[in-house]
């Protein structure tokens, strides 16, 4: 770990206001990638490096209800190219930080922000989490067991897939316009906008008639035998992906399903005595022995394994695909650069006046 900024966005300087979740995930992914991040959090807080959304930046305590502090964040937002709030629609126009007014001082700006109902509309000012937010989307109602409820998919949906990676993606992609035009804009980003972008091929599939709304009863939705998790004798679970002809060719033999009701692997009235064979036949052998058969060839399998153990899985030891910062294991950043590596940077802690005489220069 070094302090020295690298990356593809060395030089790129973003200020994010303190929030929780899927912002501060954007921004940390922004310093990862060398941008200069100043977050501005309130007085005598715990932002700490103990959190991996604390990397790649510097924290900066400042009083957003204090007339002087205020004039100080203004000053720092006339040298920044973009700014990340996650804020309830209309909290930074009452501080004074509206976009109007900061895109009036610095024409060039990105003003992004990250809400979960959006800027405007019917619930733009409700109280909502992650479940919330992907609930109106139709996602929620696509995941779990056909008998049972809607199961939470952690917030990789609404939080970090629908609102931190289009925060980022929509943040850089008006950078590169305002440095070509010289004009900022603001980005609104909303989790329902970004699930429902995230579950586009499912609506392409329900407007050709290929998707039913009944959870579990799809082949990508665990309703399909060749896709789906599979219990061992050691009460461990394997995933398979056998879709493709060739790849269910594979799968039948290396697991030896040869009764002829697997024959008709696209025929769906088959598919619930497929799932119980297949069931059966898993539950013969323990996960470590079906690893042994199956991983690393094209059947489209992968032991489901915990946190803990996907640590010490050897691909992703191989490809480092996991850091040690400050003794604790840690993602790292992802995607990865030929010629403009990200690198992990710890947390830091400067005063507002020097960084916006630092960006003057």
């Amino acid at each position: 770990m070094t302090t020295e900024a690298t990356g593809p966005l060395k030089g790129v300087r973003i200020v994010e206001f303190a929030g929780i979740g899927p912002g501060p995930f954007a921004a940390g992914m922004f310093g990862d990638m060398g941008a200069d991040v100043i977050r501005l959090d309130r007085v005598g807080s715990k932002f700490t490096a103990q959190k991996f959304s604390a990397r790649g930046r510097r924290v900066v305590d400042v009083d957003l209800k204090n007339a002087e502090s205020i004039e100080g964040v203004l000053e720092l937002l006339d040298s920044a190219d973009a700014l990340i709030e996650g804020f309830r629609p209309g909290v930074m126009e009452r501080l004074g930080l509206g976009p109007d007014v900061v895109l009036a001082r610095n024409p060039k700006l990105v003003y992004g922000r990250m809400t979960g109902w959006g800027q405007e509309g019917p619930l733009a000012q409700a109280a909502g989490h992650d479940l919330n937010y992907i609930a109106i989307t139709g996602a929620l109602a696509a995941i779990g067991p056909k008998d049972g409820r809607p199961v939470p998919p952690l917030n990789l949906v609404g939080d970090f897939g629908g609102g931190a990676l289009y925060l980022v993606v929509g943040v850089l992609a008006a950078v590169i316009n305002a440095r070509a035009t010289g004009k900022g804009q603001v980005v609104d980003t909303a989790m329902c906008d970004g699930a429902v972008s995230l579950m586009s091929m499912f609506y392409e599939f329900r407007a050709q008639k290929m998707w039913k709304e009944e959870r579990e009863s799809n082949f990508l939705d665990g309703g399909a035998p060749f896709y789906g998790a599979y219990e061992t004798s050691d009460g461990q679970y394997v995933s398979i992906g056998s879709i493709e002809p060739q790849f269910y060719a594979l799968l039948r033999e290396k697991a030896g399903l040869s009764d002829q009701v697997f024959d008709a692997q696209q025929d769906q009235s088959k598919w619930a005595e497929q799932k119980a064979k297949i069931a059966a036949v898993f539950k013969t052998r323990t996960r470590a022995e079906w690893n042994a058969i199956m991983e690393g060839t094209d059947i489209c399998y992968g032991p489901v394994l915990t946190m803990s153990e996907a640590i010490e899985h050897p691909h992703l030891k191989a490809r480092q695909t996991f850091v040690e910062v400050g003794g604790v294991v840690q993602p790292a950043p992802a995607p990865r650069f030929s010629a403009t590596p990200s690198n992990v940077r710890p947390v830091g802690s400067a005063k507002l006046a020097d960084v916006v005489s630092e960006w003057k220069k």
